[in-house]
C-alpha cells in the first residue's frame, strides 16, 4: 500500500474500480498488503464502498491524508516486508509497490533508498536494472541513487552490460519482434570523439563490443539531447541511460501519468507507478490512478506470456 498517508491507498482503490468494470476476474488475483481501516476511510471519501478483493491488514491506524507519520512509516516498511514474504513462499508472482517515503523509511531505520536495492537484497540479487515502460518509450538506468559528481566512477562495461542484457531479455518477454536498443553518451555530444570526455571511447565502447559478441542489439553512444527523439519515433524500443535524470526526465515528460517502473533481474516481477506519494494532493480525491493501472497491466502482461 506504500505510504499510507500518501495518495496510495486512493489510487489503489481507484485501480481497482477500473478493473472492476473493465475485466472484474483480476480481483480474484490480487492480495492488497496494508491496513483496510485506511483503505476504507479513503473510500468512504471517495464515495466508494471496499470492493471485493482480499486485504492482509497488517496495521489498523488512524491517520491523516497528506500528514505522514512514524507510526505511518512503520506501518509502510512492514506492508513491504509483507509482500516480499509473501514472494519469498511463492504465494505471489508479483509485487506491485504504490509509492514510499525514502525519507520515511531512514527515520525508522531502513537504510535504502528505495524499493529496486531493498528488493535486489532481499532475494540475494547482485544484476538487475530499475527499468522504465511506457508505450511510446522504454528506458534502463546503469546507476539509479546516488549524487551525479559519484557517476562517471560507477559506470563500468560489466554495469552496462549486465543492464543490456537483462534489457534485451525484458523485450523478449514482451514479445516485441526485433528488438533494437540504444545507449546513450555520457558526455554532451556523446563525448564529440574525446574532445568532451573518454568515457565513450573507452567504457562504453567496451562494453558494446561485448554486447555485440553475445548477440545483444546495443548501438551507440549516442547523444542524449537527440537519441530520445529518436525512440520517441520509434526507432528504438529501449534507450539505456547512464544515470537517473539522465533517462527519466525525458521518460517522464512522455510518461509521467502512465509510467511503470519495473525491476529487472528479480525472481518475481515487480512494478510500481513512476511517481512518489503526493502528499500535498493526498485525501482530495484528486490522484491519478494511470500510472497505477498501467502497472498493474504490465505485471499481468508479464504473468501471461
Amino acid at each position: 500500500m506504500g505510504c499510507p498517508a500518501g495518495i496510495g491507498p486512493e489510487i489503489i482503490l481507484k485501480t481497482l474500480y477500473y478493473f472492476q468494470k473493465t475485466n472484474p476476474e483480476v480481483l480474484k488475483k490480487i492480495i492488497i498488503v496494508g491496513d483496510k481501516k485506511v483503505l476504507s476511510d479513503n473510500a468512504h471519501s471517495l464515495g466508494y464502498s471496499l470492493p471485493e478483493v482480499e486485504i492482509d491488514s497488517i496495521s489498523e491506524l488512524n491517520i491523516k491524508p497528506g500528514i505522514p507519520t512514524l507510526e505511518g512509516y512503520k506501518a509502510m516498511a512492514d506492508y513491504f516486508y509483507k509482500a516480499i514474504e509473501l514472494a519469498k513462499k511463492k504465494e505471489v508472482q508479483a509485487i506491485i509497490t504504490a509509492p514510499i517515503s525514502k525519507e520515511g523509511l531512514n527515520k525508522v531505520g531502513v537504510n535504502y533508498s528505495g524499493h529496486t536495492e531493498w528488493l535486489a537484497k532481499e532475494f540475494n540479487v547482485d544484476k538487475y536494472a530499475m527499468t522504465f515502460y511506457g508505450e511510446k518509450m522504454i528506458v534502463s538506468l546503469v546507476t539509479i541513487h546516488i549524487p551525479l559528481k559519484e557517476v562517471p566512477k560507477n559506470i563500468t562495461p560489466d554495469k552496462i552490460f549486465d543492464v543490456a542484457k537483462l534489457s534485451y531479455e525484458f523485450l523478449k518477454k514482451l514479445k516485441i519482434t526485433d528488438p533494437k536498443m540504444a545507449i546513450c553518451g555520457l558526455n554532451p555530444h556523446a563525448g564529440e570523439g574525446g574532445l568532451l570526455g573518454k568515457e565513450e571511447e573507452t567504457i562504453i565502447k567496451e562494453a558494446l563490443q561485448r554486447c555485440k559478441k553475445e548477440g545483444i542489439p546495443l548501438s551507440g553512444p549516442y547523444p542524449s539531447d537527440s537519441l530520445f527523439y529518436w525512440a520517441y519515433k520509434g526507432r528504438f524500443h529501449l534507450i539505456i541511460a547512464l544515470y537517473h535524470d539522465q533517462g527519466l526526465i525525458p521518460f517522464k515528460l512522455i510518461h509521467f501519468e502512465d509510467g511503470v517502473n519495473i525491476t529487472l533481474g528479480l525472481p518475481i516481477i515487480r512494478t510500481s507507478p513512476c511517481h512518489g506519494t503526493a502528499y500535498d494532493i493526498a485525501g482530495k480525491g484528486i490522484a491519478n490512478p494511470q500510472s497505477f493501472i498501467s502497472a498493474l497491466k504490465l505485471s499481468l502482461r508479464l504473468l501471461s506470456n
